[in-house]
């Protein structure tokens, strides 16, 4: 990717694609990562998993091991950190304290030659994008919350980025501060043209913000689609927890599928490896084996109860483990305690399975 003098190569692809090699005595990153321009796609994963570390080798900030980074088809390989058409939003912002909102937005621009009144007039022209033109000559200090992630954010854009890399963005506000916050970082993101990559470990950040999901587990990509994609067919125990599901991988032969000692009876007709997933509030519980001969059932003890309101999330262990959400109600009434033994069943028109 570099030519007989040195330079950077420049090929006719857009977007960002890198393949992230970094290895550490005890820890691997080994994945692909690509994003079109316009496209915000989000990292997720486990504590531990190579998130961070994998954005951090696209800032330049963490070196590769193996691989390369294409940037609209320049390989920023050999490309010096400072040089590189990225702009970072860090978790904690890392504004200059002893710097006004504004001039934290203009050290960027100035790094890059521009004069002072230059990068000035740029960064109050990015604050009043970011509806924060009033607030240009307060320090981070007398910022809220909400205001300093913006202010960081007009920093990384005023550089005029082509990738645009977000740490846990919202990591750092209170609950109240993060919906807006959320709402107007969205609009953002869908106004800048380059390539963005936001790093997080809450699922909801990274259905209303990104595009596109990347699921990182012990530093490989475990799954990648969109929300609605990943949230169907979940492909790992982390990713069915994020989006609410029971998981389980069997065999199937026809309309059955054999999880351990359990045969599960589902809509698809199917053969070989497969995921069987269904959400708790489709498992029905029974302090005795229900009469009939209902499918989909097995003996249980209860492991837990967490209480949300008017519903309760059962959690039951046995041949296979499982959570079942139930109403306040039906928990006083079904008289459910931990160490309980209890009956579990899911109906199959809501037991769906997919090749693994």
């Amino acid at each position: 990717m570099i030519d007989k003098a040195g330079d950077p190569l420049v090929t006719d692809r857009t977007g960002l694609n890198a393949h992230l090699v970094v290895e550490r005595p005890a820890f691997r990153l080994d994945l692909t990562v690509e994003v079109a321009d316009g496209e915000v796609v989000a990292l997720l994963g486990p504590n531990g998993a190579g998130k961070t570390t994998a954005l951090r080798a696209l800032a330049g900030l963490t070196g590769l091991t193996g691989g390369g980074i294409l940037l609209g088809g320049r390989d920023l390989t050999r490309v010096p950190v400072e040089r590189r058409a990225i702009g970072m939003v860090f978790q904690d912002y890392l504004l200059f304290p002893h710097m006004s909102a504004l001039d934290n937005v203009a050290f960027g621009p100035r790094c890059q030659g521009a004069s002072k009144a230059q990068a000035r007039r740029t960064a109050r022209a990015w604050l009043d994008r970011v509806g924060l033109g009033e607030h240009a000559d307060a320090p981070p200090g007398r910022l809220s919350g909400g205001q300093a992630q913006r202010v960081a954010l007009a920093r990384a854009l005023a550089v005029e980025p082509r990738l645009l890399l977000l740490d846990e963005p919202l990591a750092a506000l209170d609950a109240h501060t993060r919906l807006t916050v959320r709402a107007e970082l969205r609009r953002h993101l869908a106004e800048f043209a380059g390539a963005t990559v936001i790093v997080t470990h809450d699922p909801l950040d990274a259905m209303v913000l990104a595009d596109r999901l990347v699921v990182i587990e012990a530093g490989s990509v475990v799954q990648s689609g969109t929300a609605a994609e990943v949230a169907r067919r979940p492909r790992t125990d982390y990713v069915a927890r994020l989006v609410g599901l029971n998981l389980y991988r069997g065999e199937a032969s026809g309309h059955a599928v054999q999880v351990g000692d359990i045969v599960f009876n589902v809509s698809e007709h199917l053969a070989g490896p497969v995921f069987v997933a269904f959400p708790p509030t489709a498992v029905s519980l029974f302090r005795s084996r229900p009469d009939g001969t209902p499918r989909n059932l097995w003996e249980a003890r209860i492991d837990g109860i967490e209480r949300h309101g008017d519903n309760a999330r059962v959690h039951l262990d046995g041949p296979i483990p499982a959570s079942a959400d139930i109403t306040q109600a039906a928990l006083a009434e079904l008289d459910l305690q931990p160490g309980r033994r209890i009956w579990a069943s899911v109906k199959a028109t809501e037991t769906h399975a997919y090749p693994a």
